[in-house]
């Protein structure tokens, strides 16, 4: 899938206004996901991604490099944190309120659910927490 094609899902699902804050909630939920997932689970999720959207995974993965502690804690586990932390970022990050956050980044996990292969998002949906999980589409959050 091209780059356009996944922000104007994006778009579409959310019911944004433009394609710029498509980008952004992409972004934000990308980069908060790749902090909470381990660092594998983030590469494989890049390397299905179009380049644009895999540098936000990448340059989150690239952060964790800088202490060895964290780079091993990132490697297997992800940053641990809940649902409201998770909003509280990607809110941040796409400067939304947490509310818009939670709705765009459902969004984001629905269309990257059809995106990459149903194997790495089962993958995703292991090493969420249950309350972060129940963002995945319905289908996809039932296998839990």
């Amino acid at each position: 899938m091209r780059y356009e094609e996944l922000t104007g899902q994006v778009q579409a699902h959310a019911d944004l206004p433009d394609r710029q804050t498509a980008e952004r909630a992409l972004r934000a939920t990308l980069e908060t996901l790749a902090e909470r997932i381990p660092d594998g689970v983030a590469d494989h999720l890049a390397a299905q991604l179009p380049g644009e959207a895999a540098e936000s995974l990448r340059r989150v993965v690239a952060g964790h490099e800088a202490s060895p502690q964290r780079r091993a804690d990132a490697r297997t586990h992800g940053e641990p944190f809940d649902l409201t932390t998770f909003a509280g970022r990607v809110a941040w990050r796409s400067r939304a309120t947490e509310d818009t956050a939670v709705r765009e980044a459902t969004a984001v996990l629905e269309v990257l659910d059809a995106a990459v292969s149903p194997e790495l998002m089962t993958k995703v949906g292991h090493v969420l927490p249950p309350d972060i999980r129940e963002l995945l589409p319905s289908t996809r959050a039932e296998e839990y």
